[in-house]
């Protein structure tokens, strides 16, 4: 991790990526000395609000993570950022997006465990979109012109306070991923879902890790000292695929889908 005194000193000279956690309650202006090399800035476990009307000078900027800080709007100036093809505000505060605030050229764009309740219809002009993280917020609708980014290839809007899944989504040529868990237009269902036997925890012997995603870290373990199984083991109260609690449900109650 690189620190607030190496961004200063100009140690970072020749850097494509910095990450820097320090506290931070302001965009340090001392990282724009970097503009001609810096394509991958992650700002993210900080406490910032806003962000600079020169953050497009760092021209060759491509990825921008800020996730855990304190946004509550998504900034406008990061519309004029060039090149910025992914954003990541993962577990922020953000409430609202401007209808000029996107990107043009974004590819990734990751909202997950926000306070939206709605999306600007100017998403339609995002033609390069490619992934939509939107797990966890608030929203009860989607814009009809997310159906012009033909180029989407996952959806996660699981976990939010959608009453229908709109039918333009499922003929997108290119949507193969799509999360739509813990929202009231399925929720009816957990009222009908059979019940799981609880495991009691002492009873695993924890392996090693086997892999991980979005929502939890899987491992090896054994059951009551005997049986061979793997351990899933959440990562938050809300993932990019929803509440933990969807994906306990028996394999034909999952809304997880792919589409082909």
């Amino acid at each position: 991790m690189t620190t607030f005194n190496d961004v200063e000193s100009g140690v970072c000279q020749g850097e494509k990526r910095i990450d820097l956690s320090c506290g931070l309650t302001e965009f340090p202006q001392s990282l724009l000395q970097y503009a001609d090399d810096l394509e991958i800035l992650n700002l993210s476990n900080n406490h910032l609000t806003t962000l600079p009307d020169n953050l497009p000078d760092l021209k060759k900027l491509r990825i921008l993570f800020l996730s855990d800080n304190d946004f509550t709007v998504f900034p406008e100036v990061l519309a004029q950022c060039p090149n910025l093809s992914m954003v990541g505000f993962k577990s922020c505060q953000i409430k609202s997006i401007g209808e000029h605030a996107l990107p043009k050229n974004i590819r990734w764009l990751i909202l997950t465990d926000n306070q939206l309740e709605s999306l600007p219809p100017s998403i339609g002009a995002c033609s390069k979109l490619q992934k939509l993280m939107l797990s966890g917020n608030q929203l009860r609708s989607l814009p009809h012109s997310l159906s012009e980014c033909r180029n989407l290839e996952l959806l996660r809007i699981s976990a939010n306070q959608l009453d229908e899944i709109p039918e333009w989504l499922f003929p997108m040529p290119k949507l193969a991923w799509l999360a739509f868990a813990g929202n009231p237009c399925v929720n009816l269902a957990h009222d009908t879902a059979p019940s799981l036997t609880p495991i009691p925890w002492h009873t695993l012997s924890i392996q090693q890790e086997l892999g991980s995603g979005a929502s939890g870290i899987i491992s090896q373990a054994s059951w009551q000292g005997e049986q061979d199984i793997a351990v899933k083991v959440f990562k938050g109260k809300v993932t990019s695929d929803g509440f933990p609690q969807d994906e306990k449900k028996p394999p034909f109650m999952r809304v997880t889908t792919r589409i082909w």
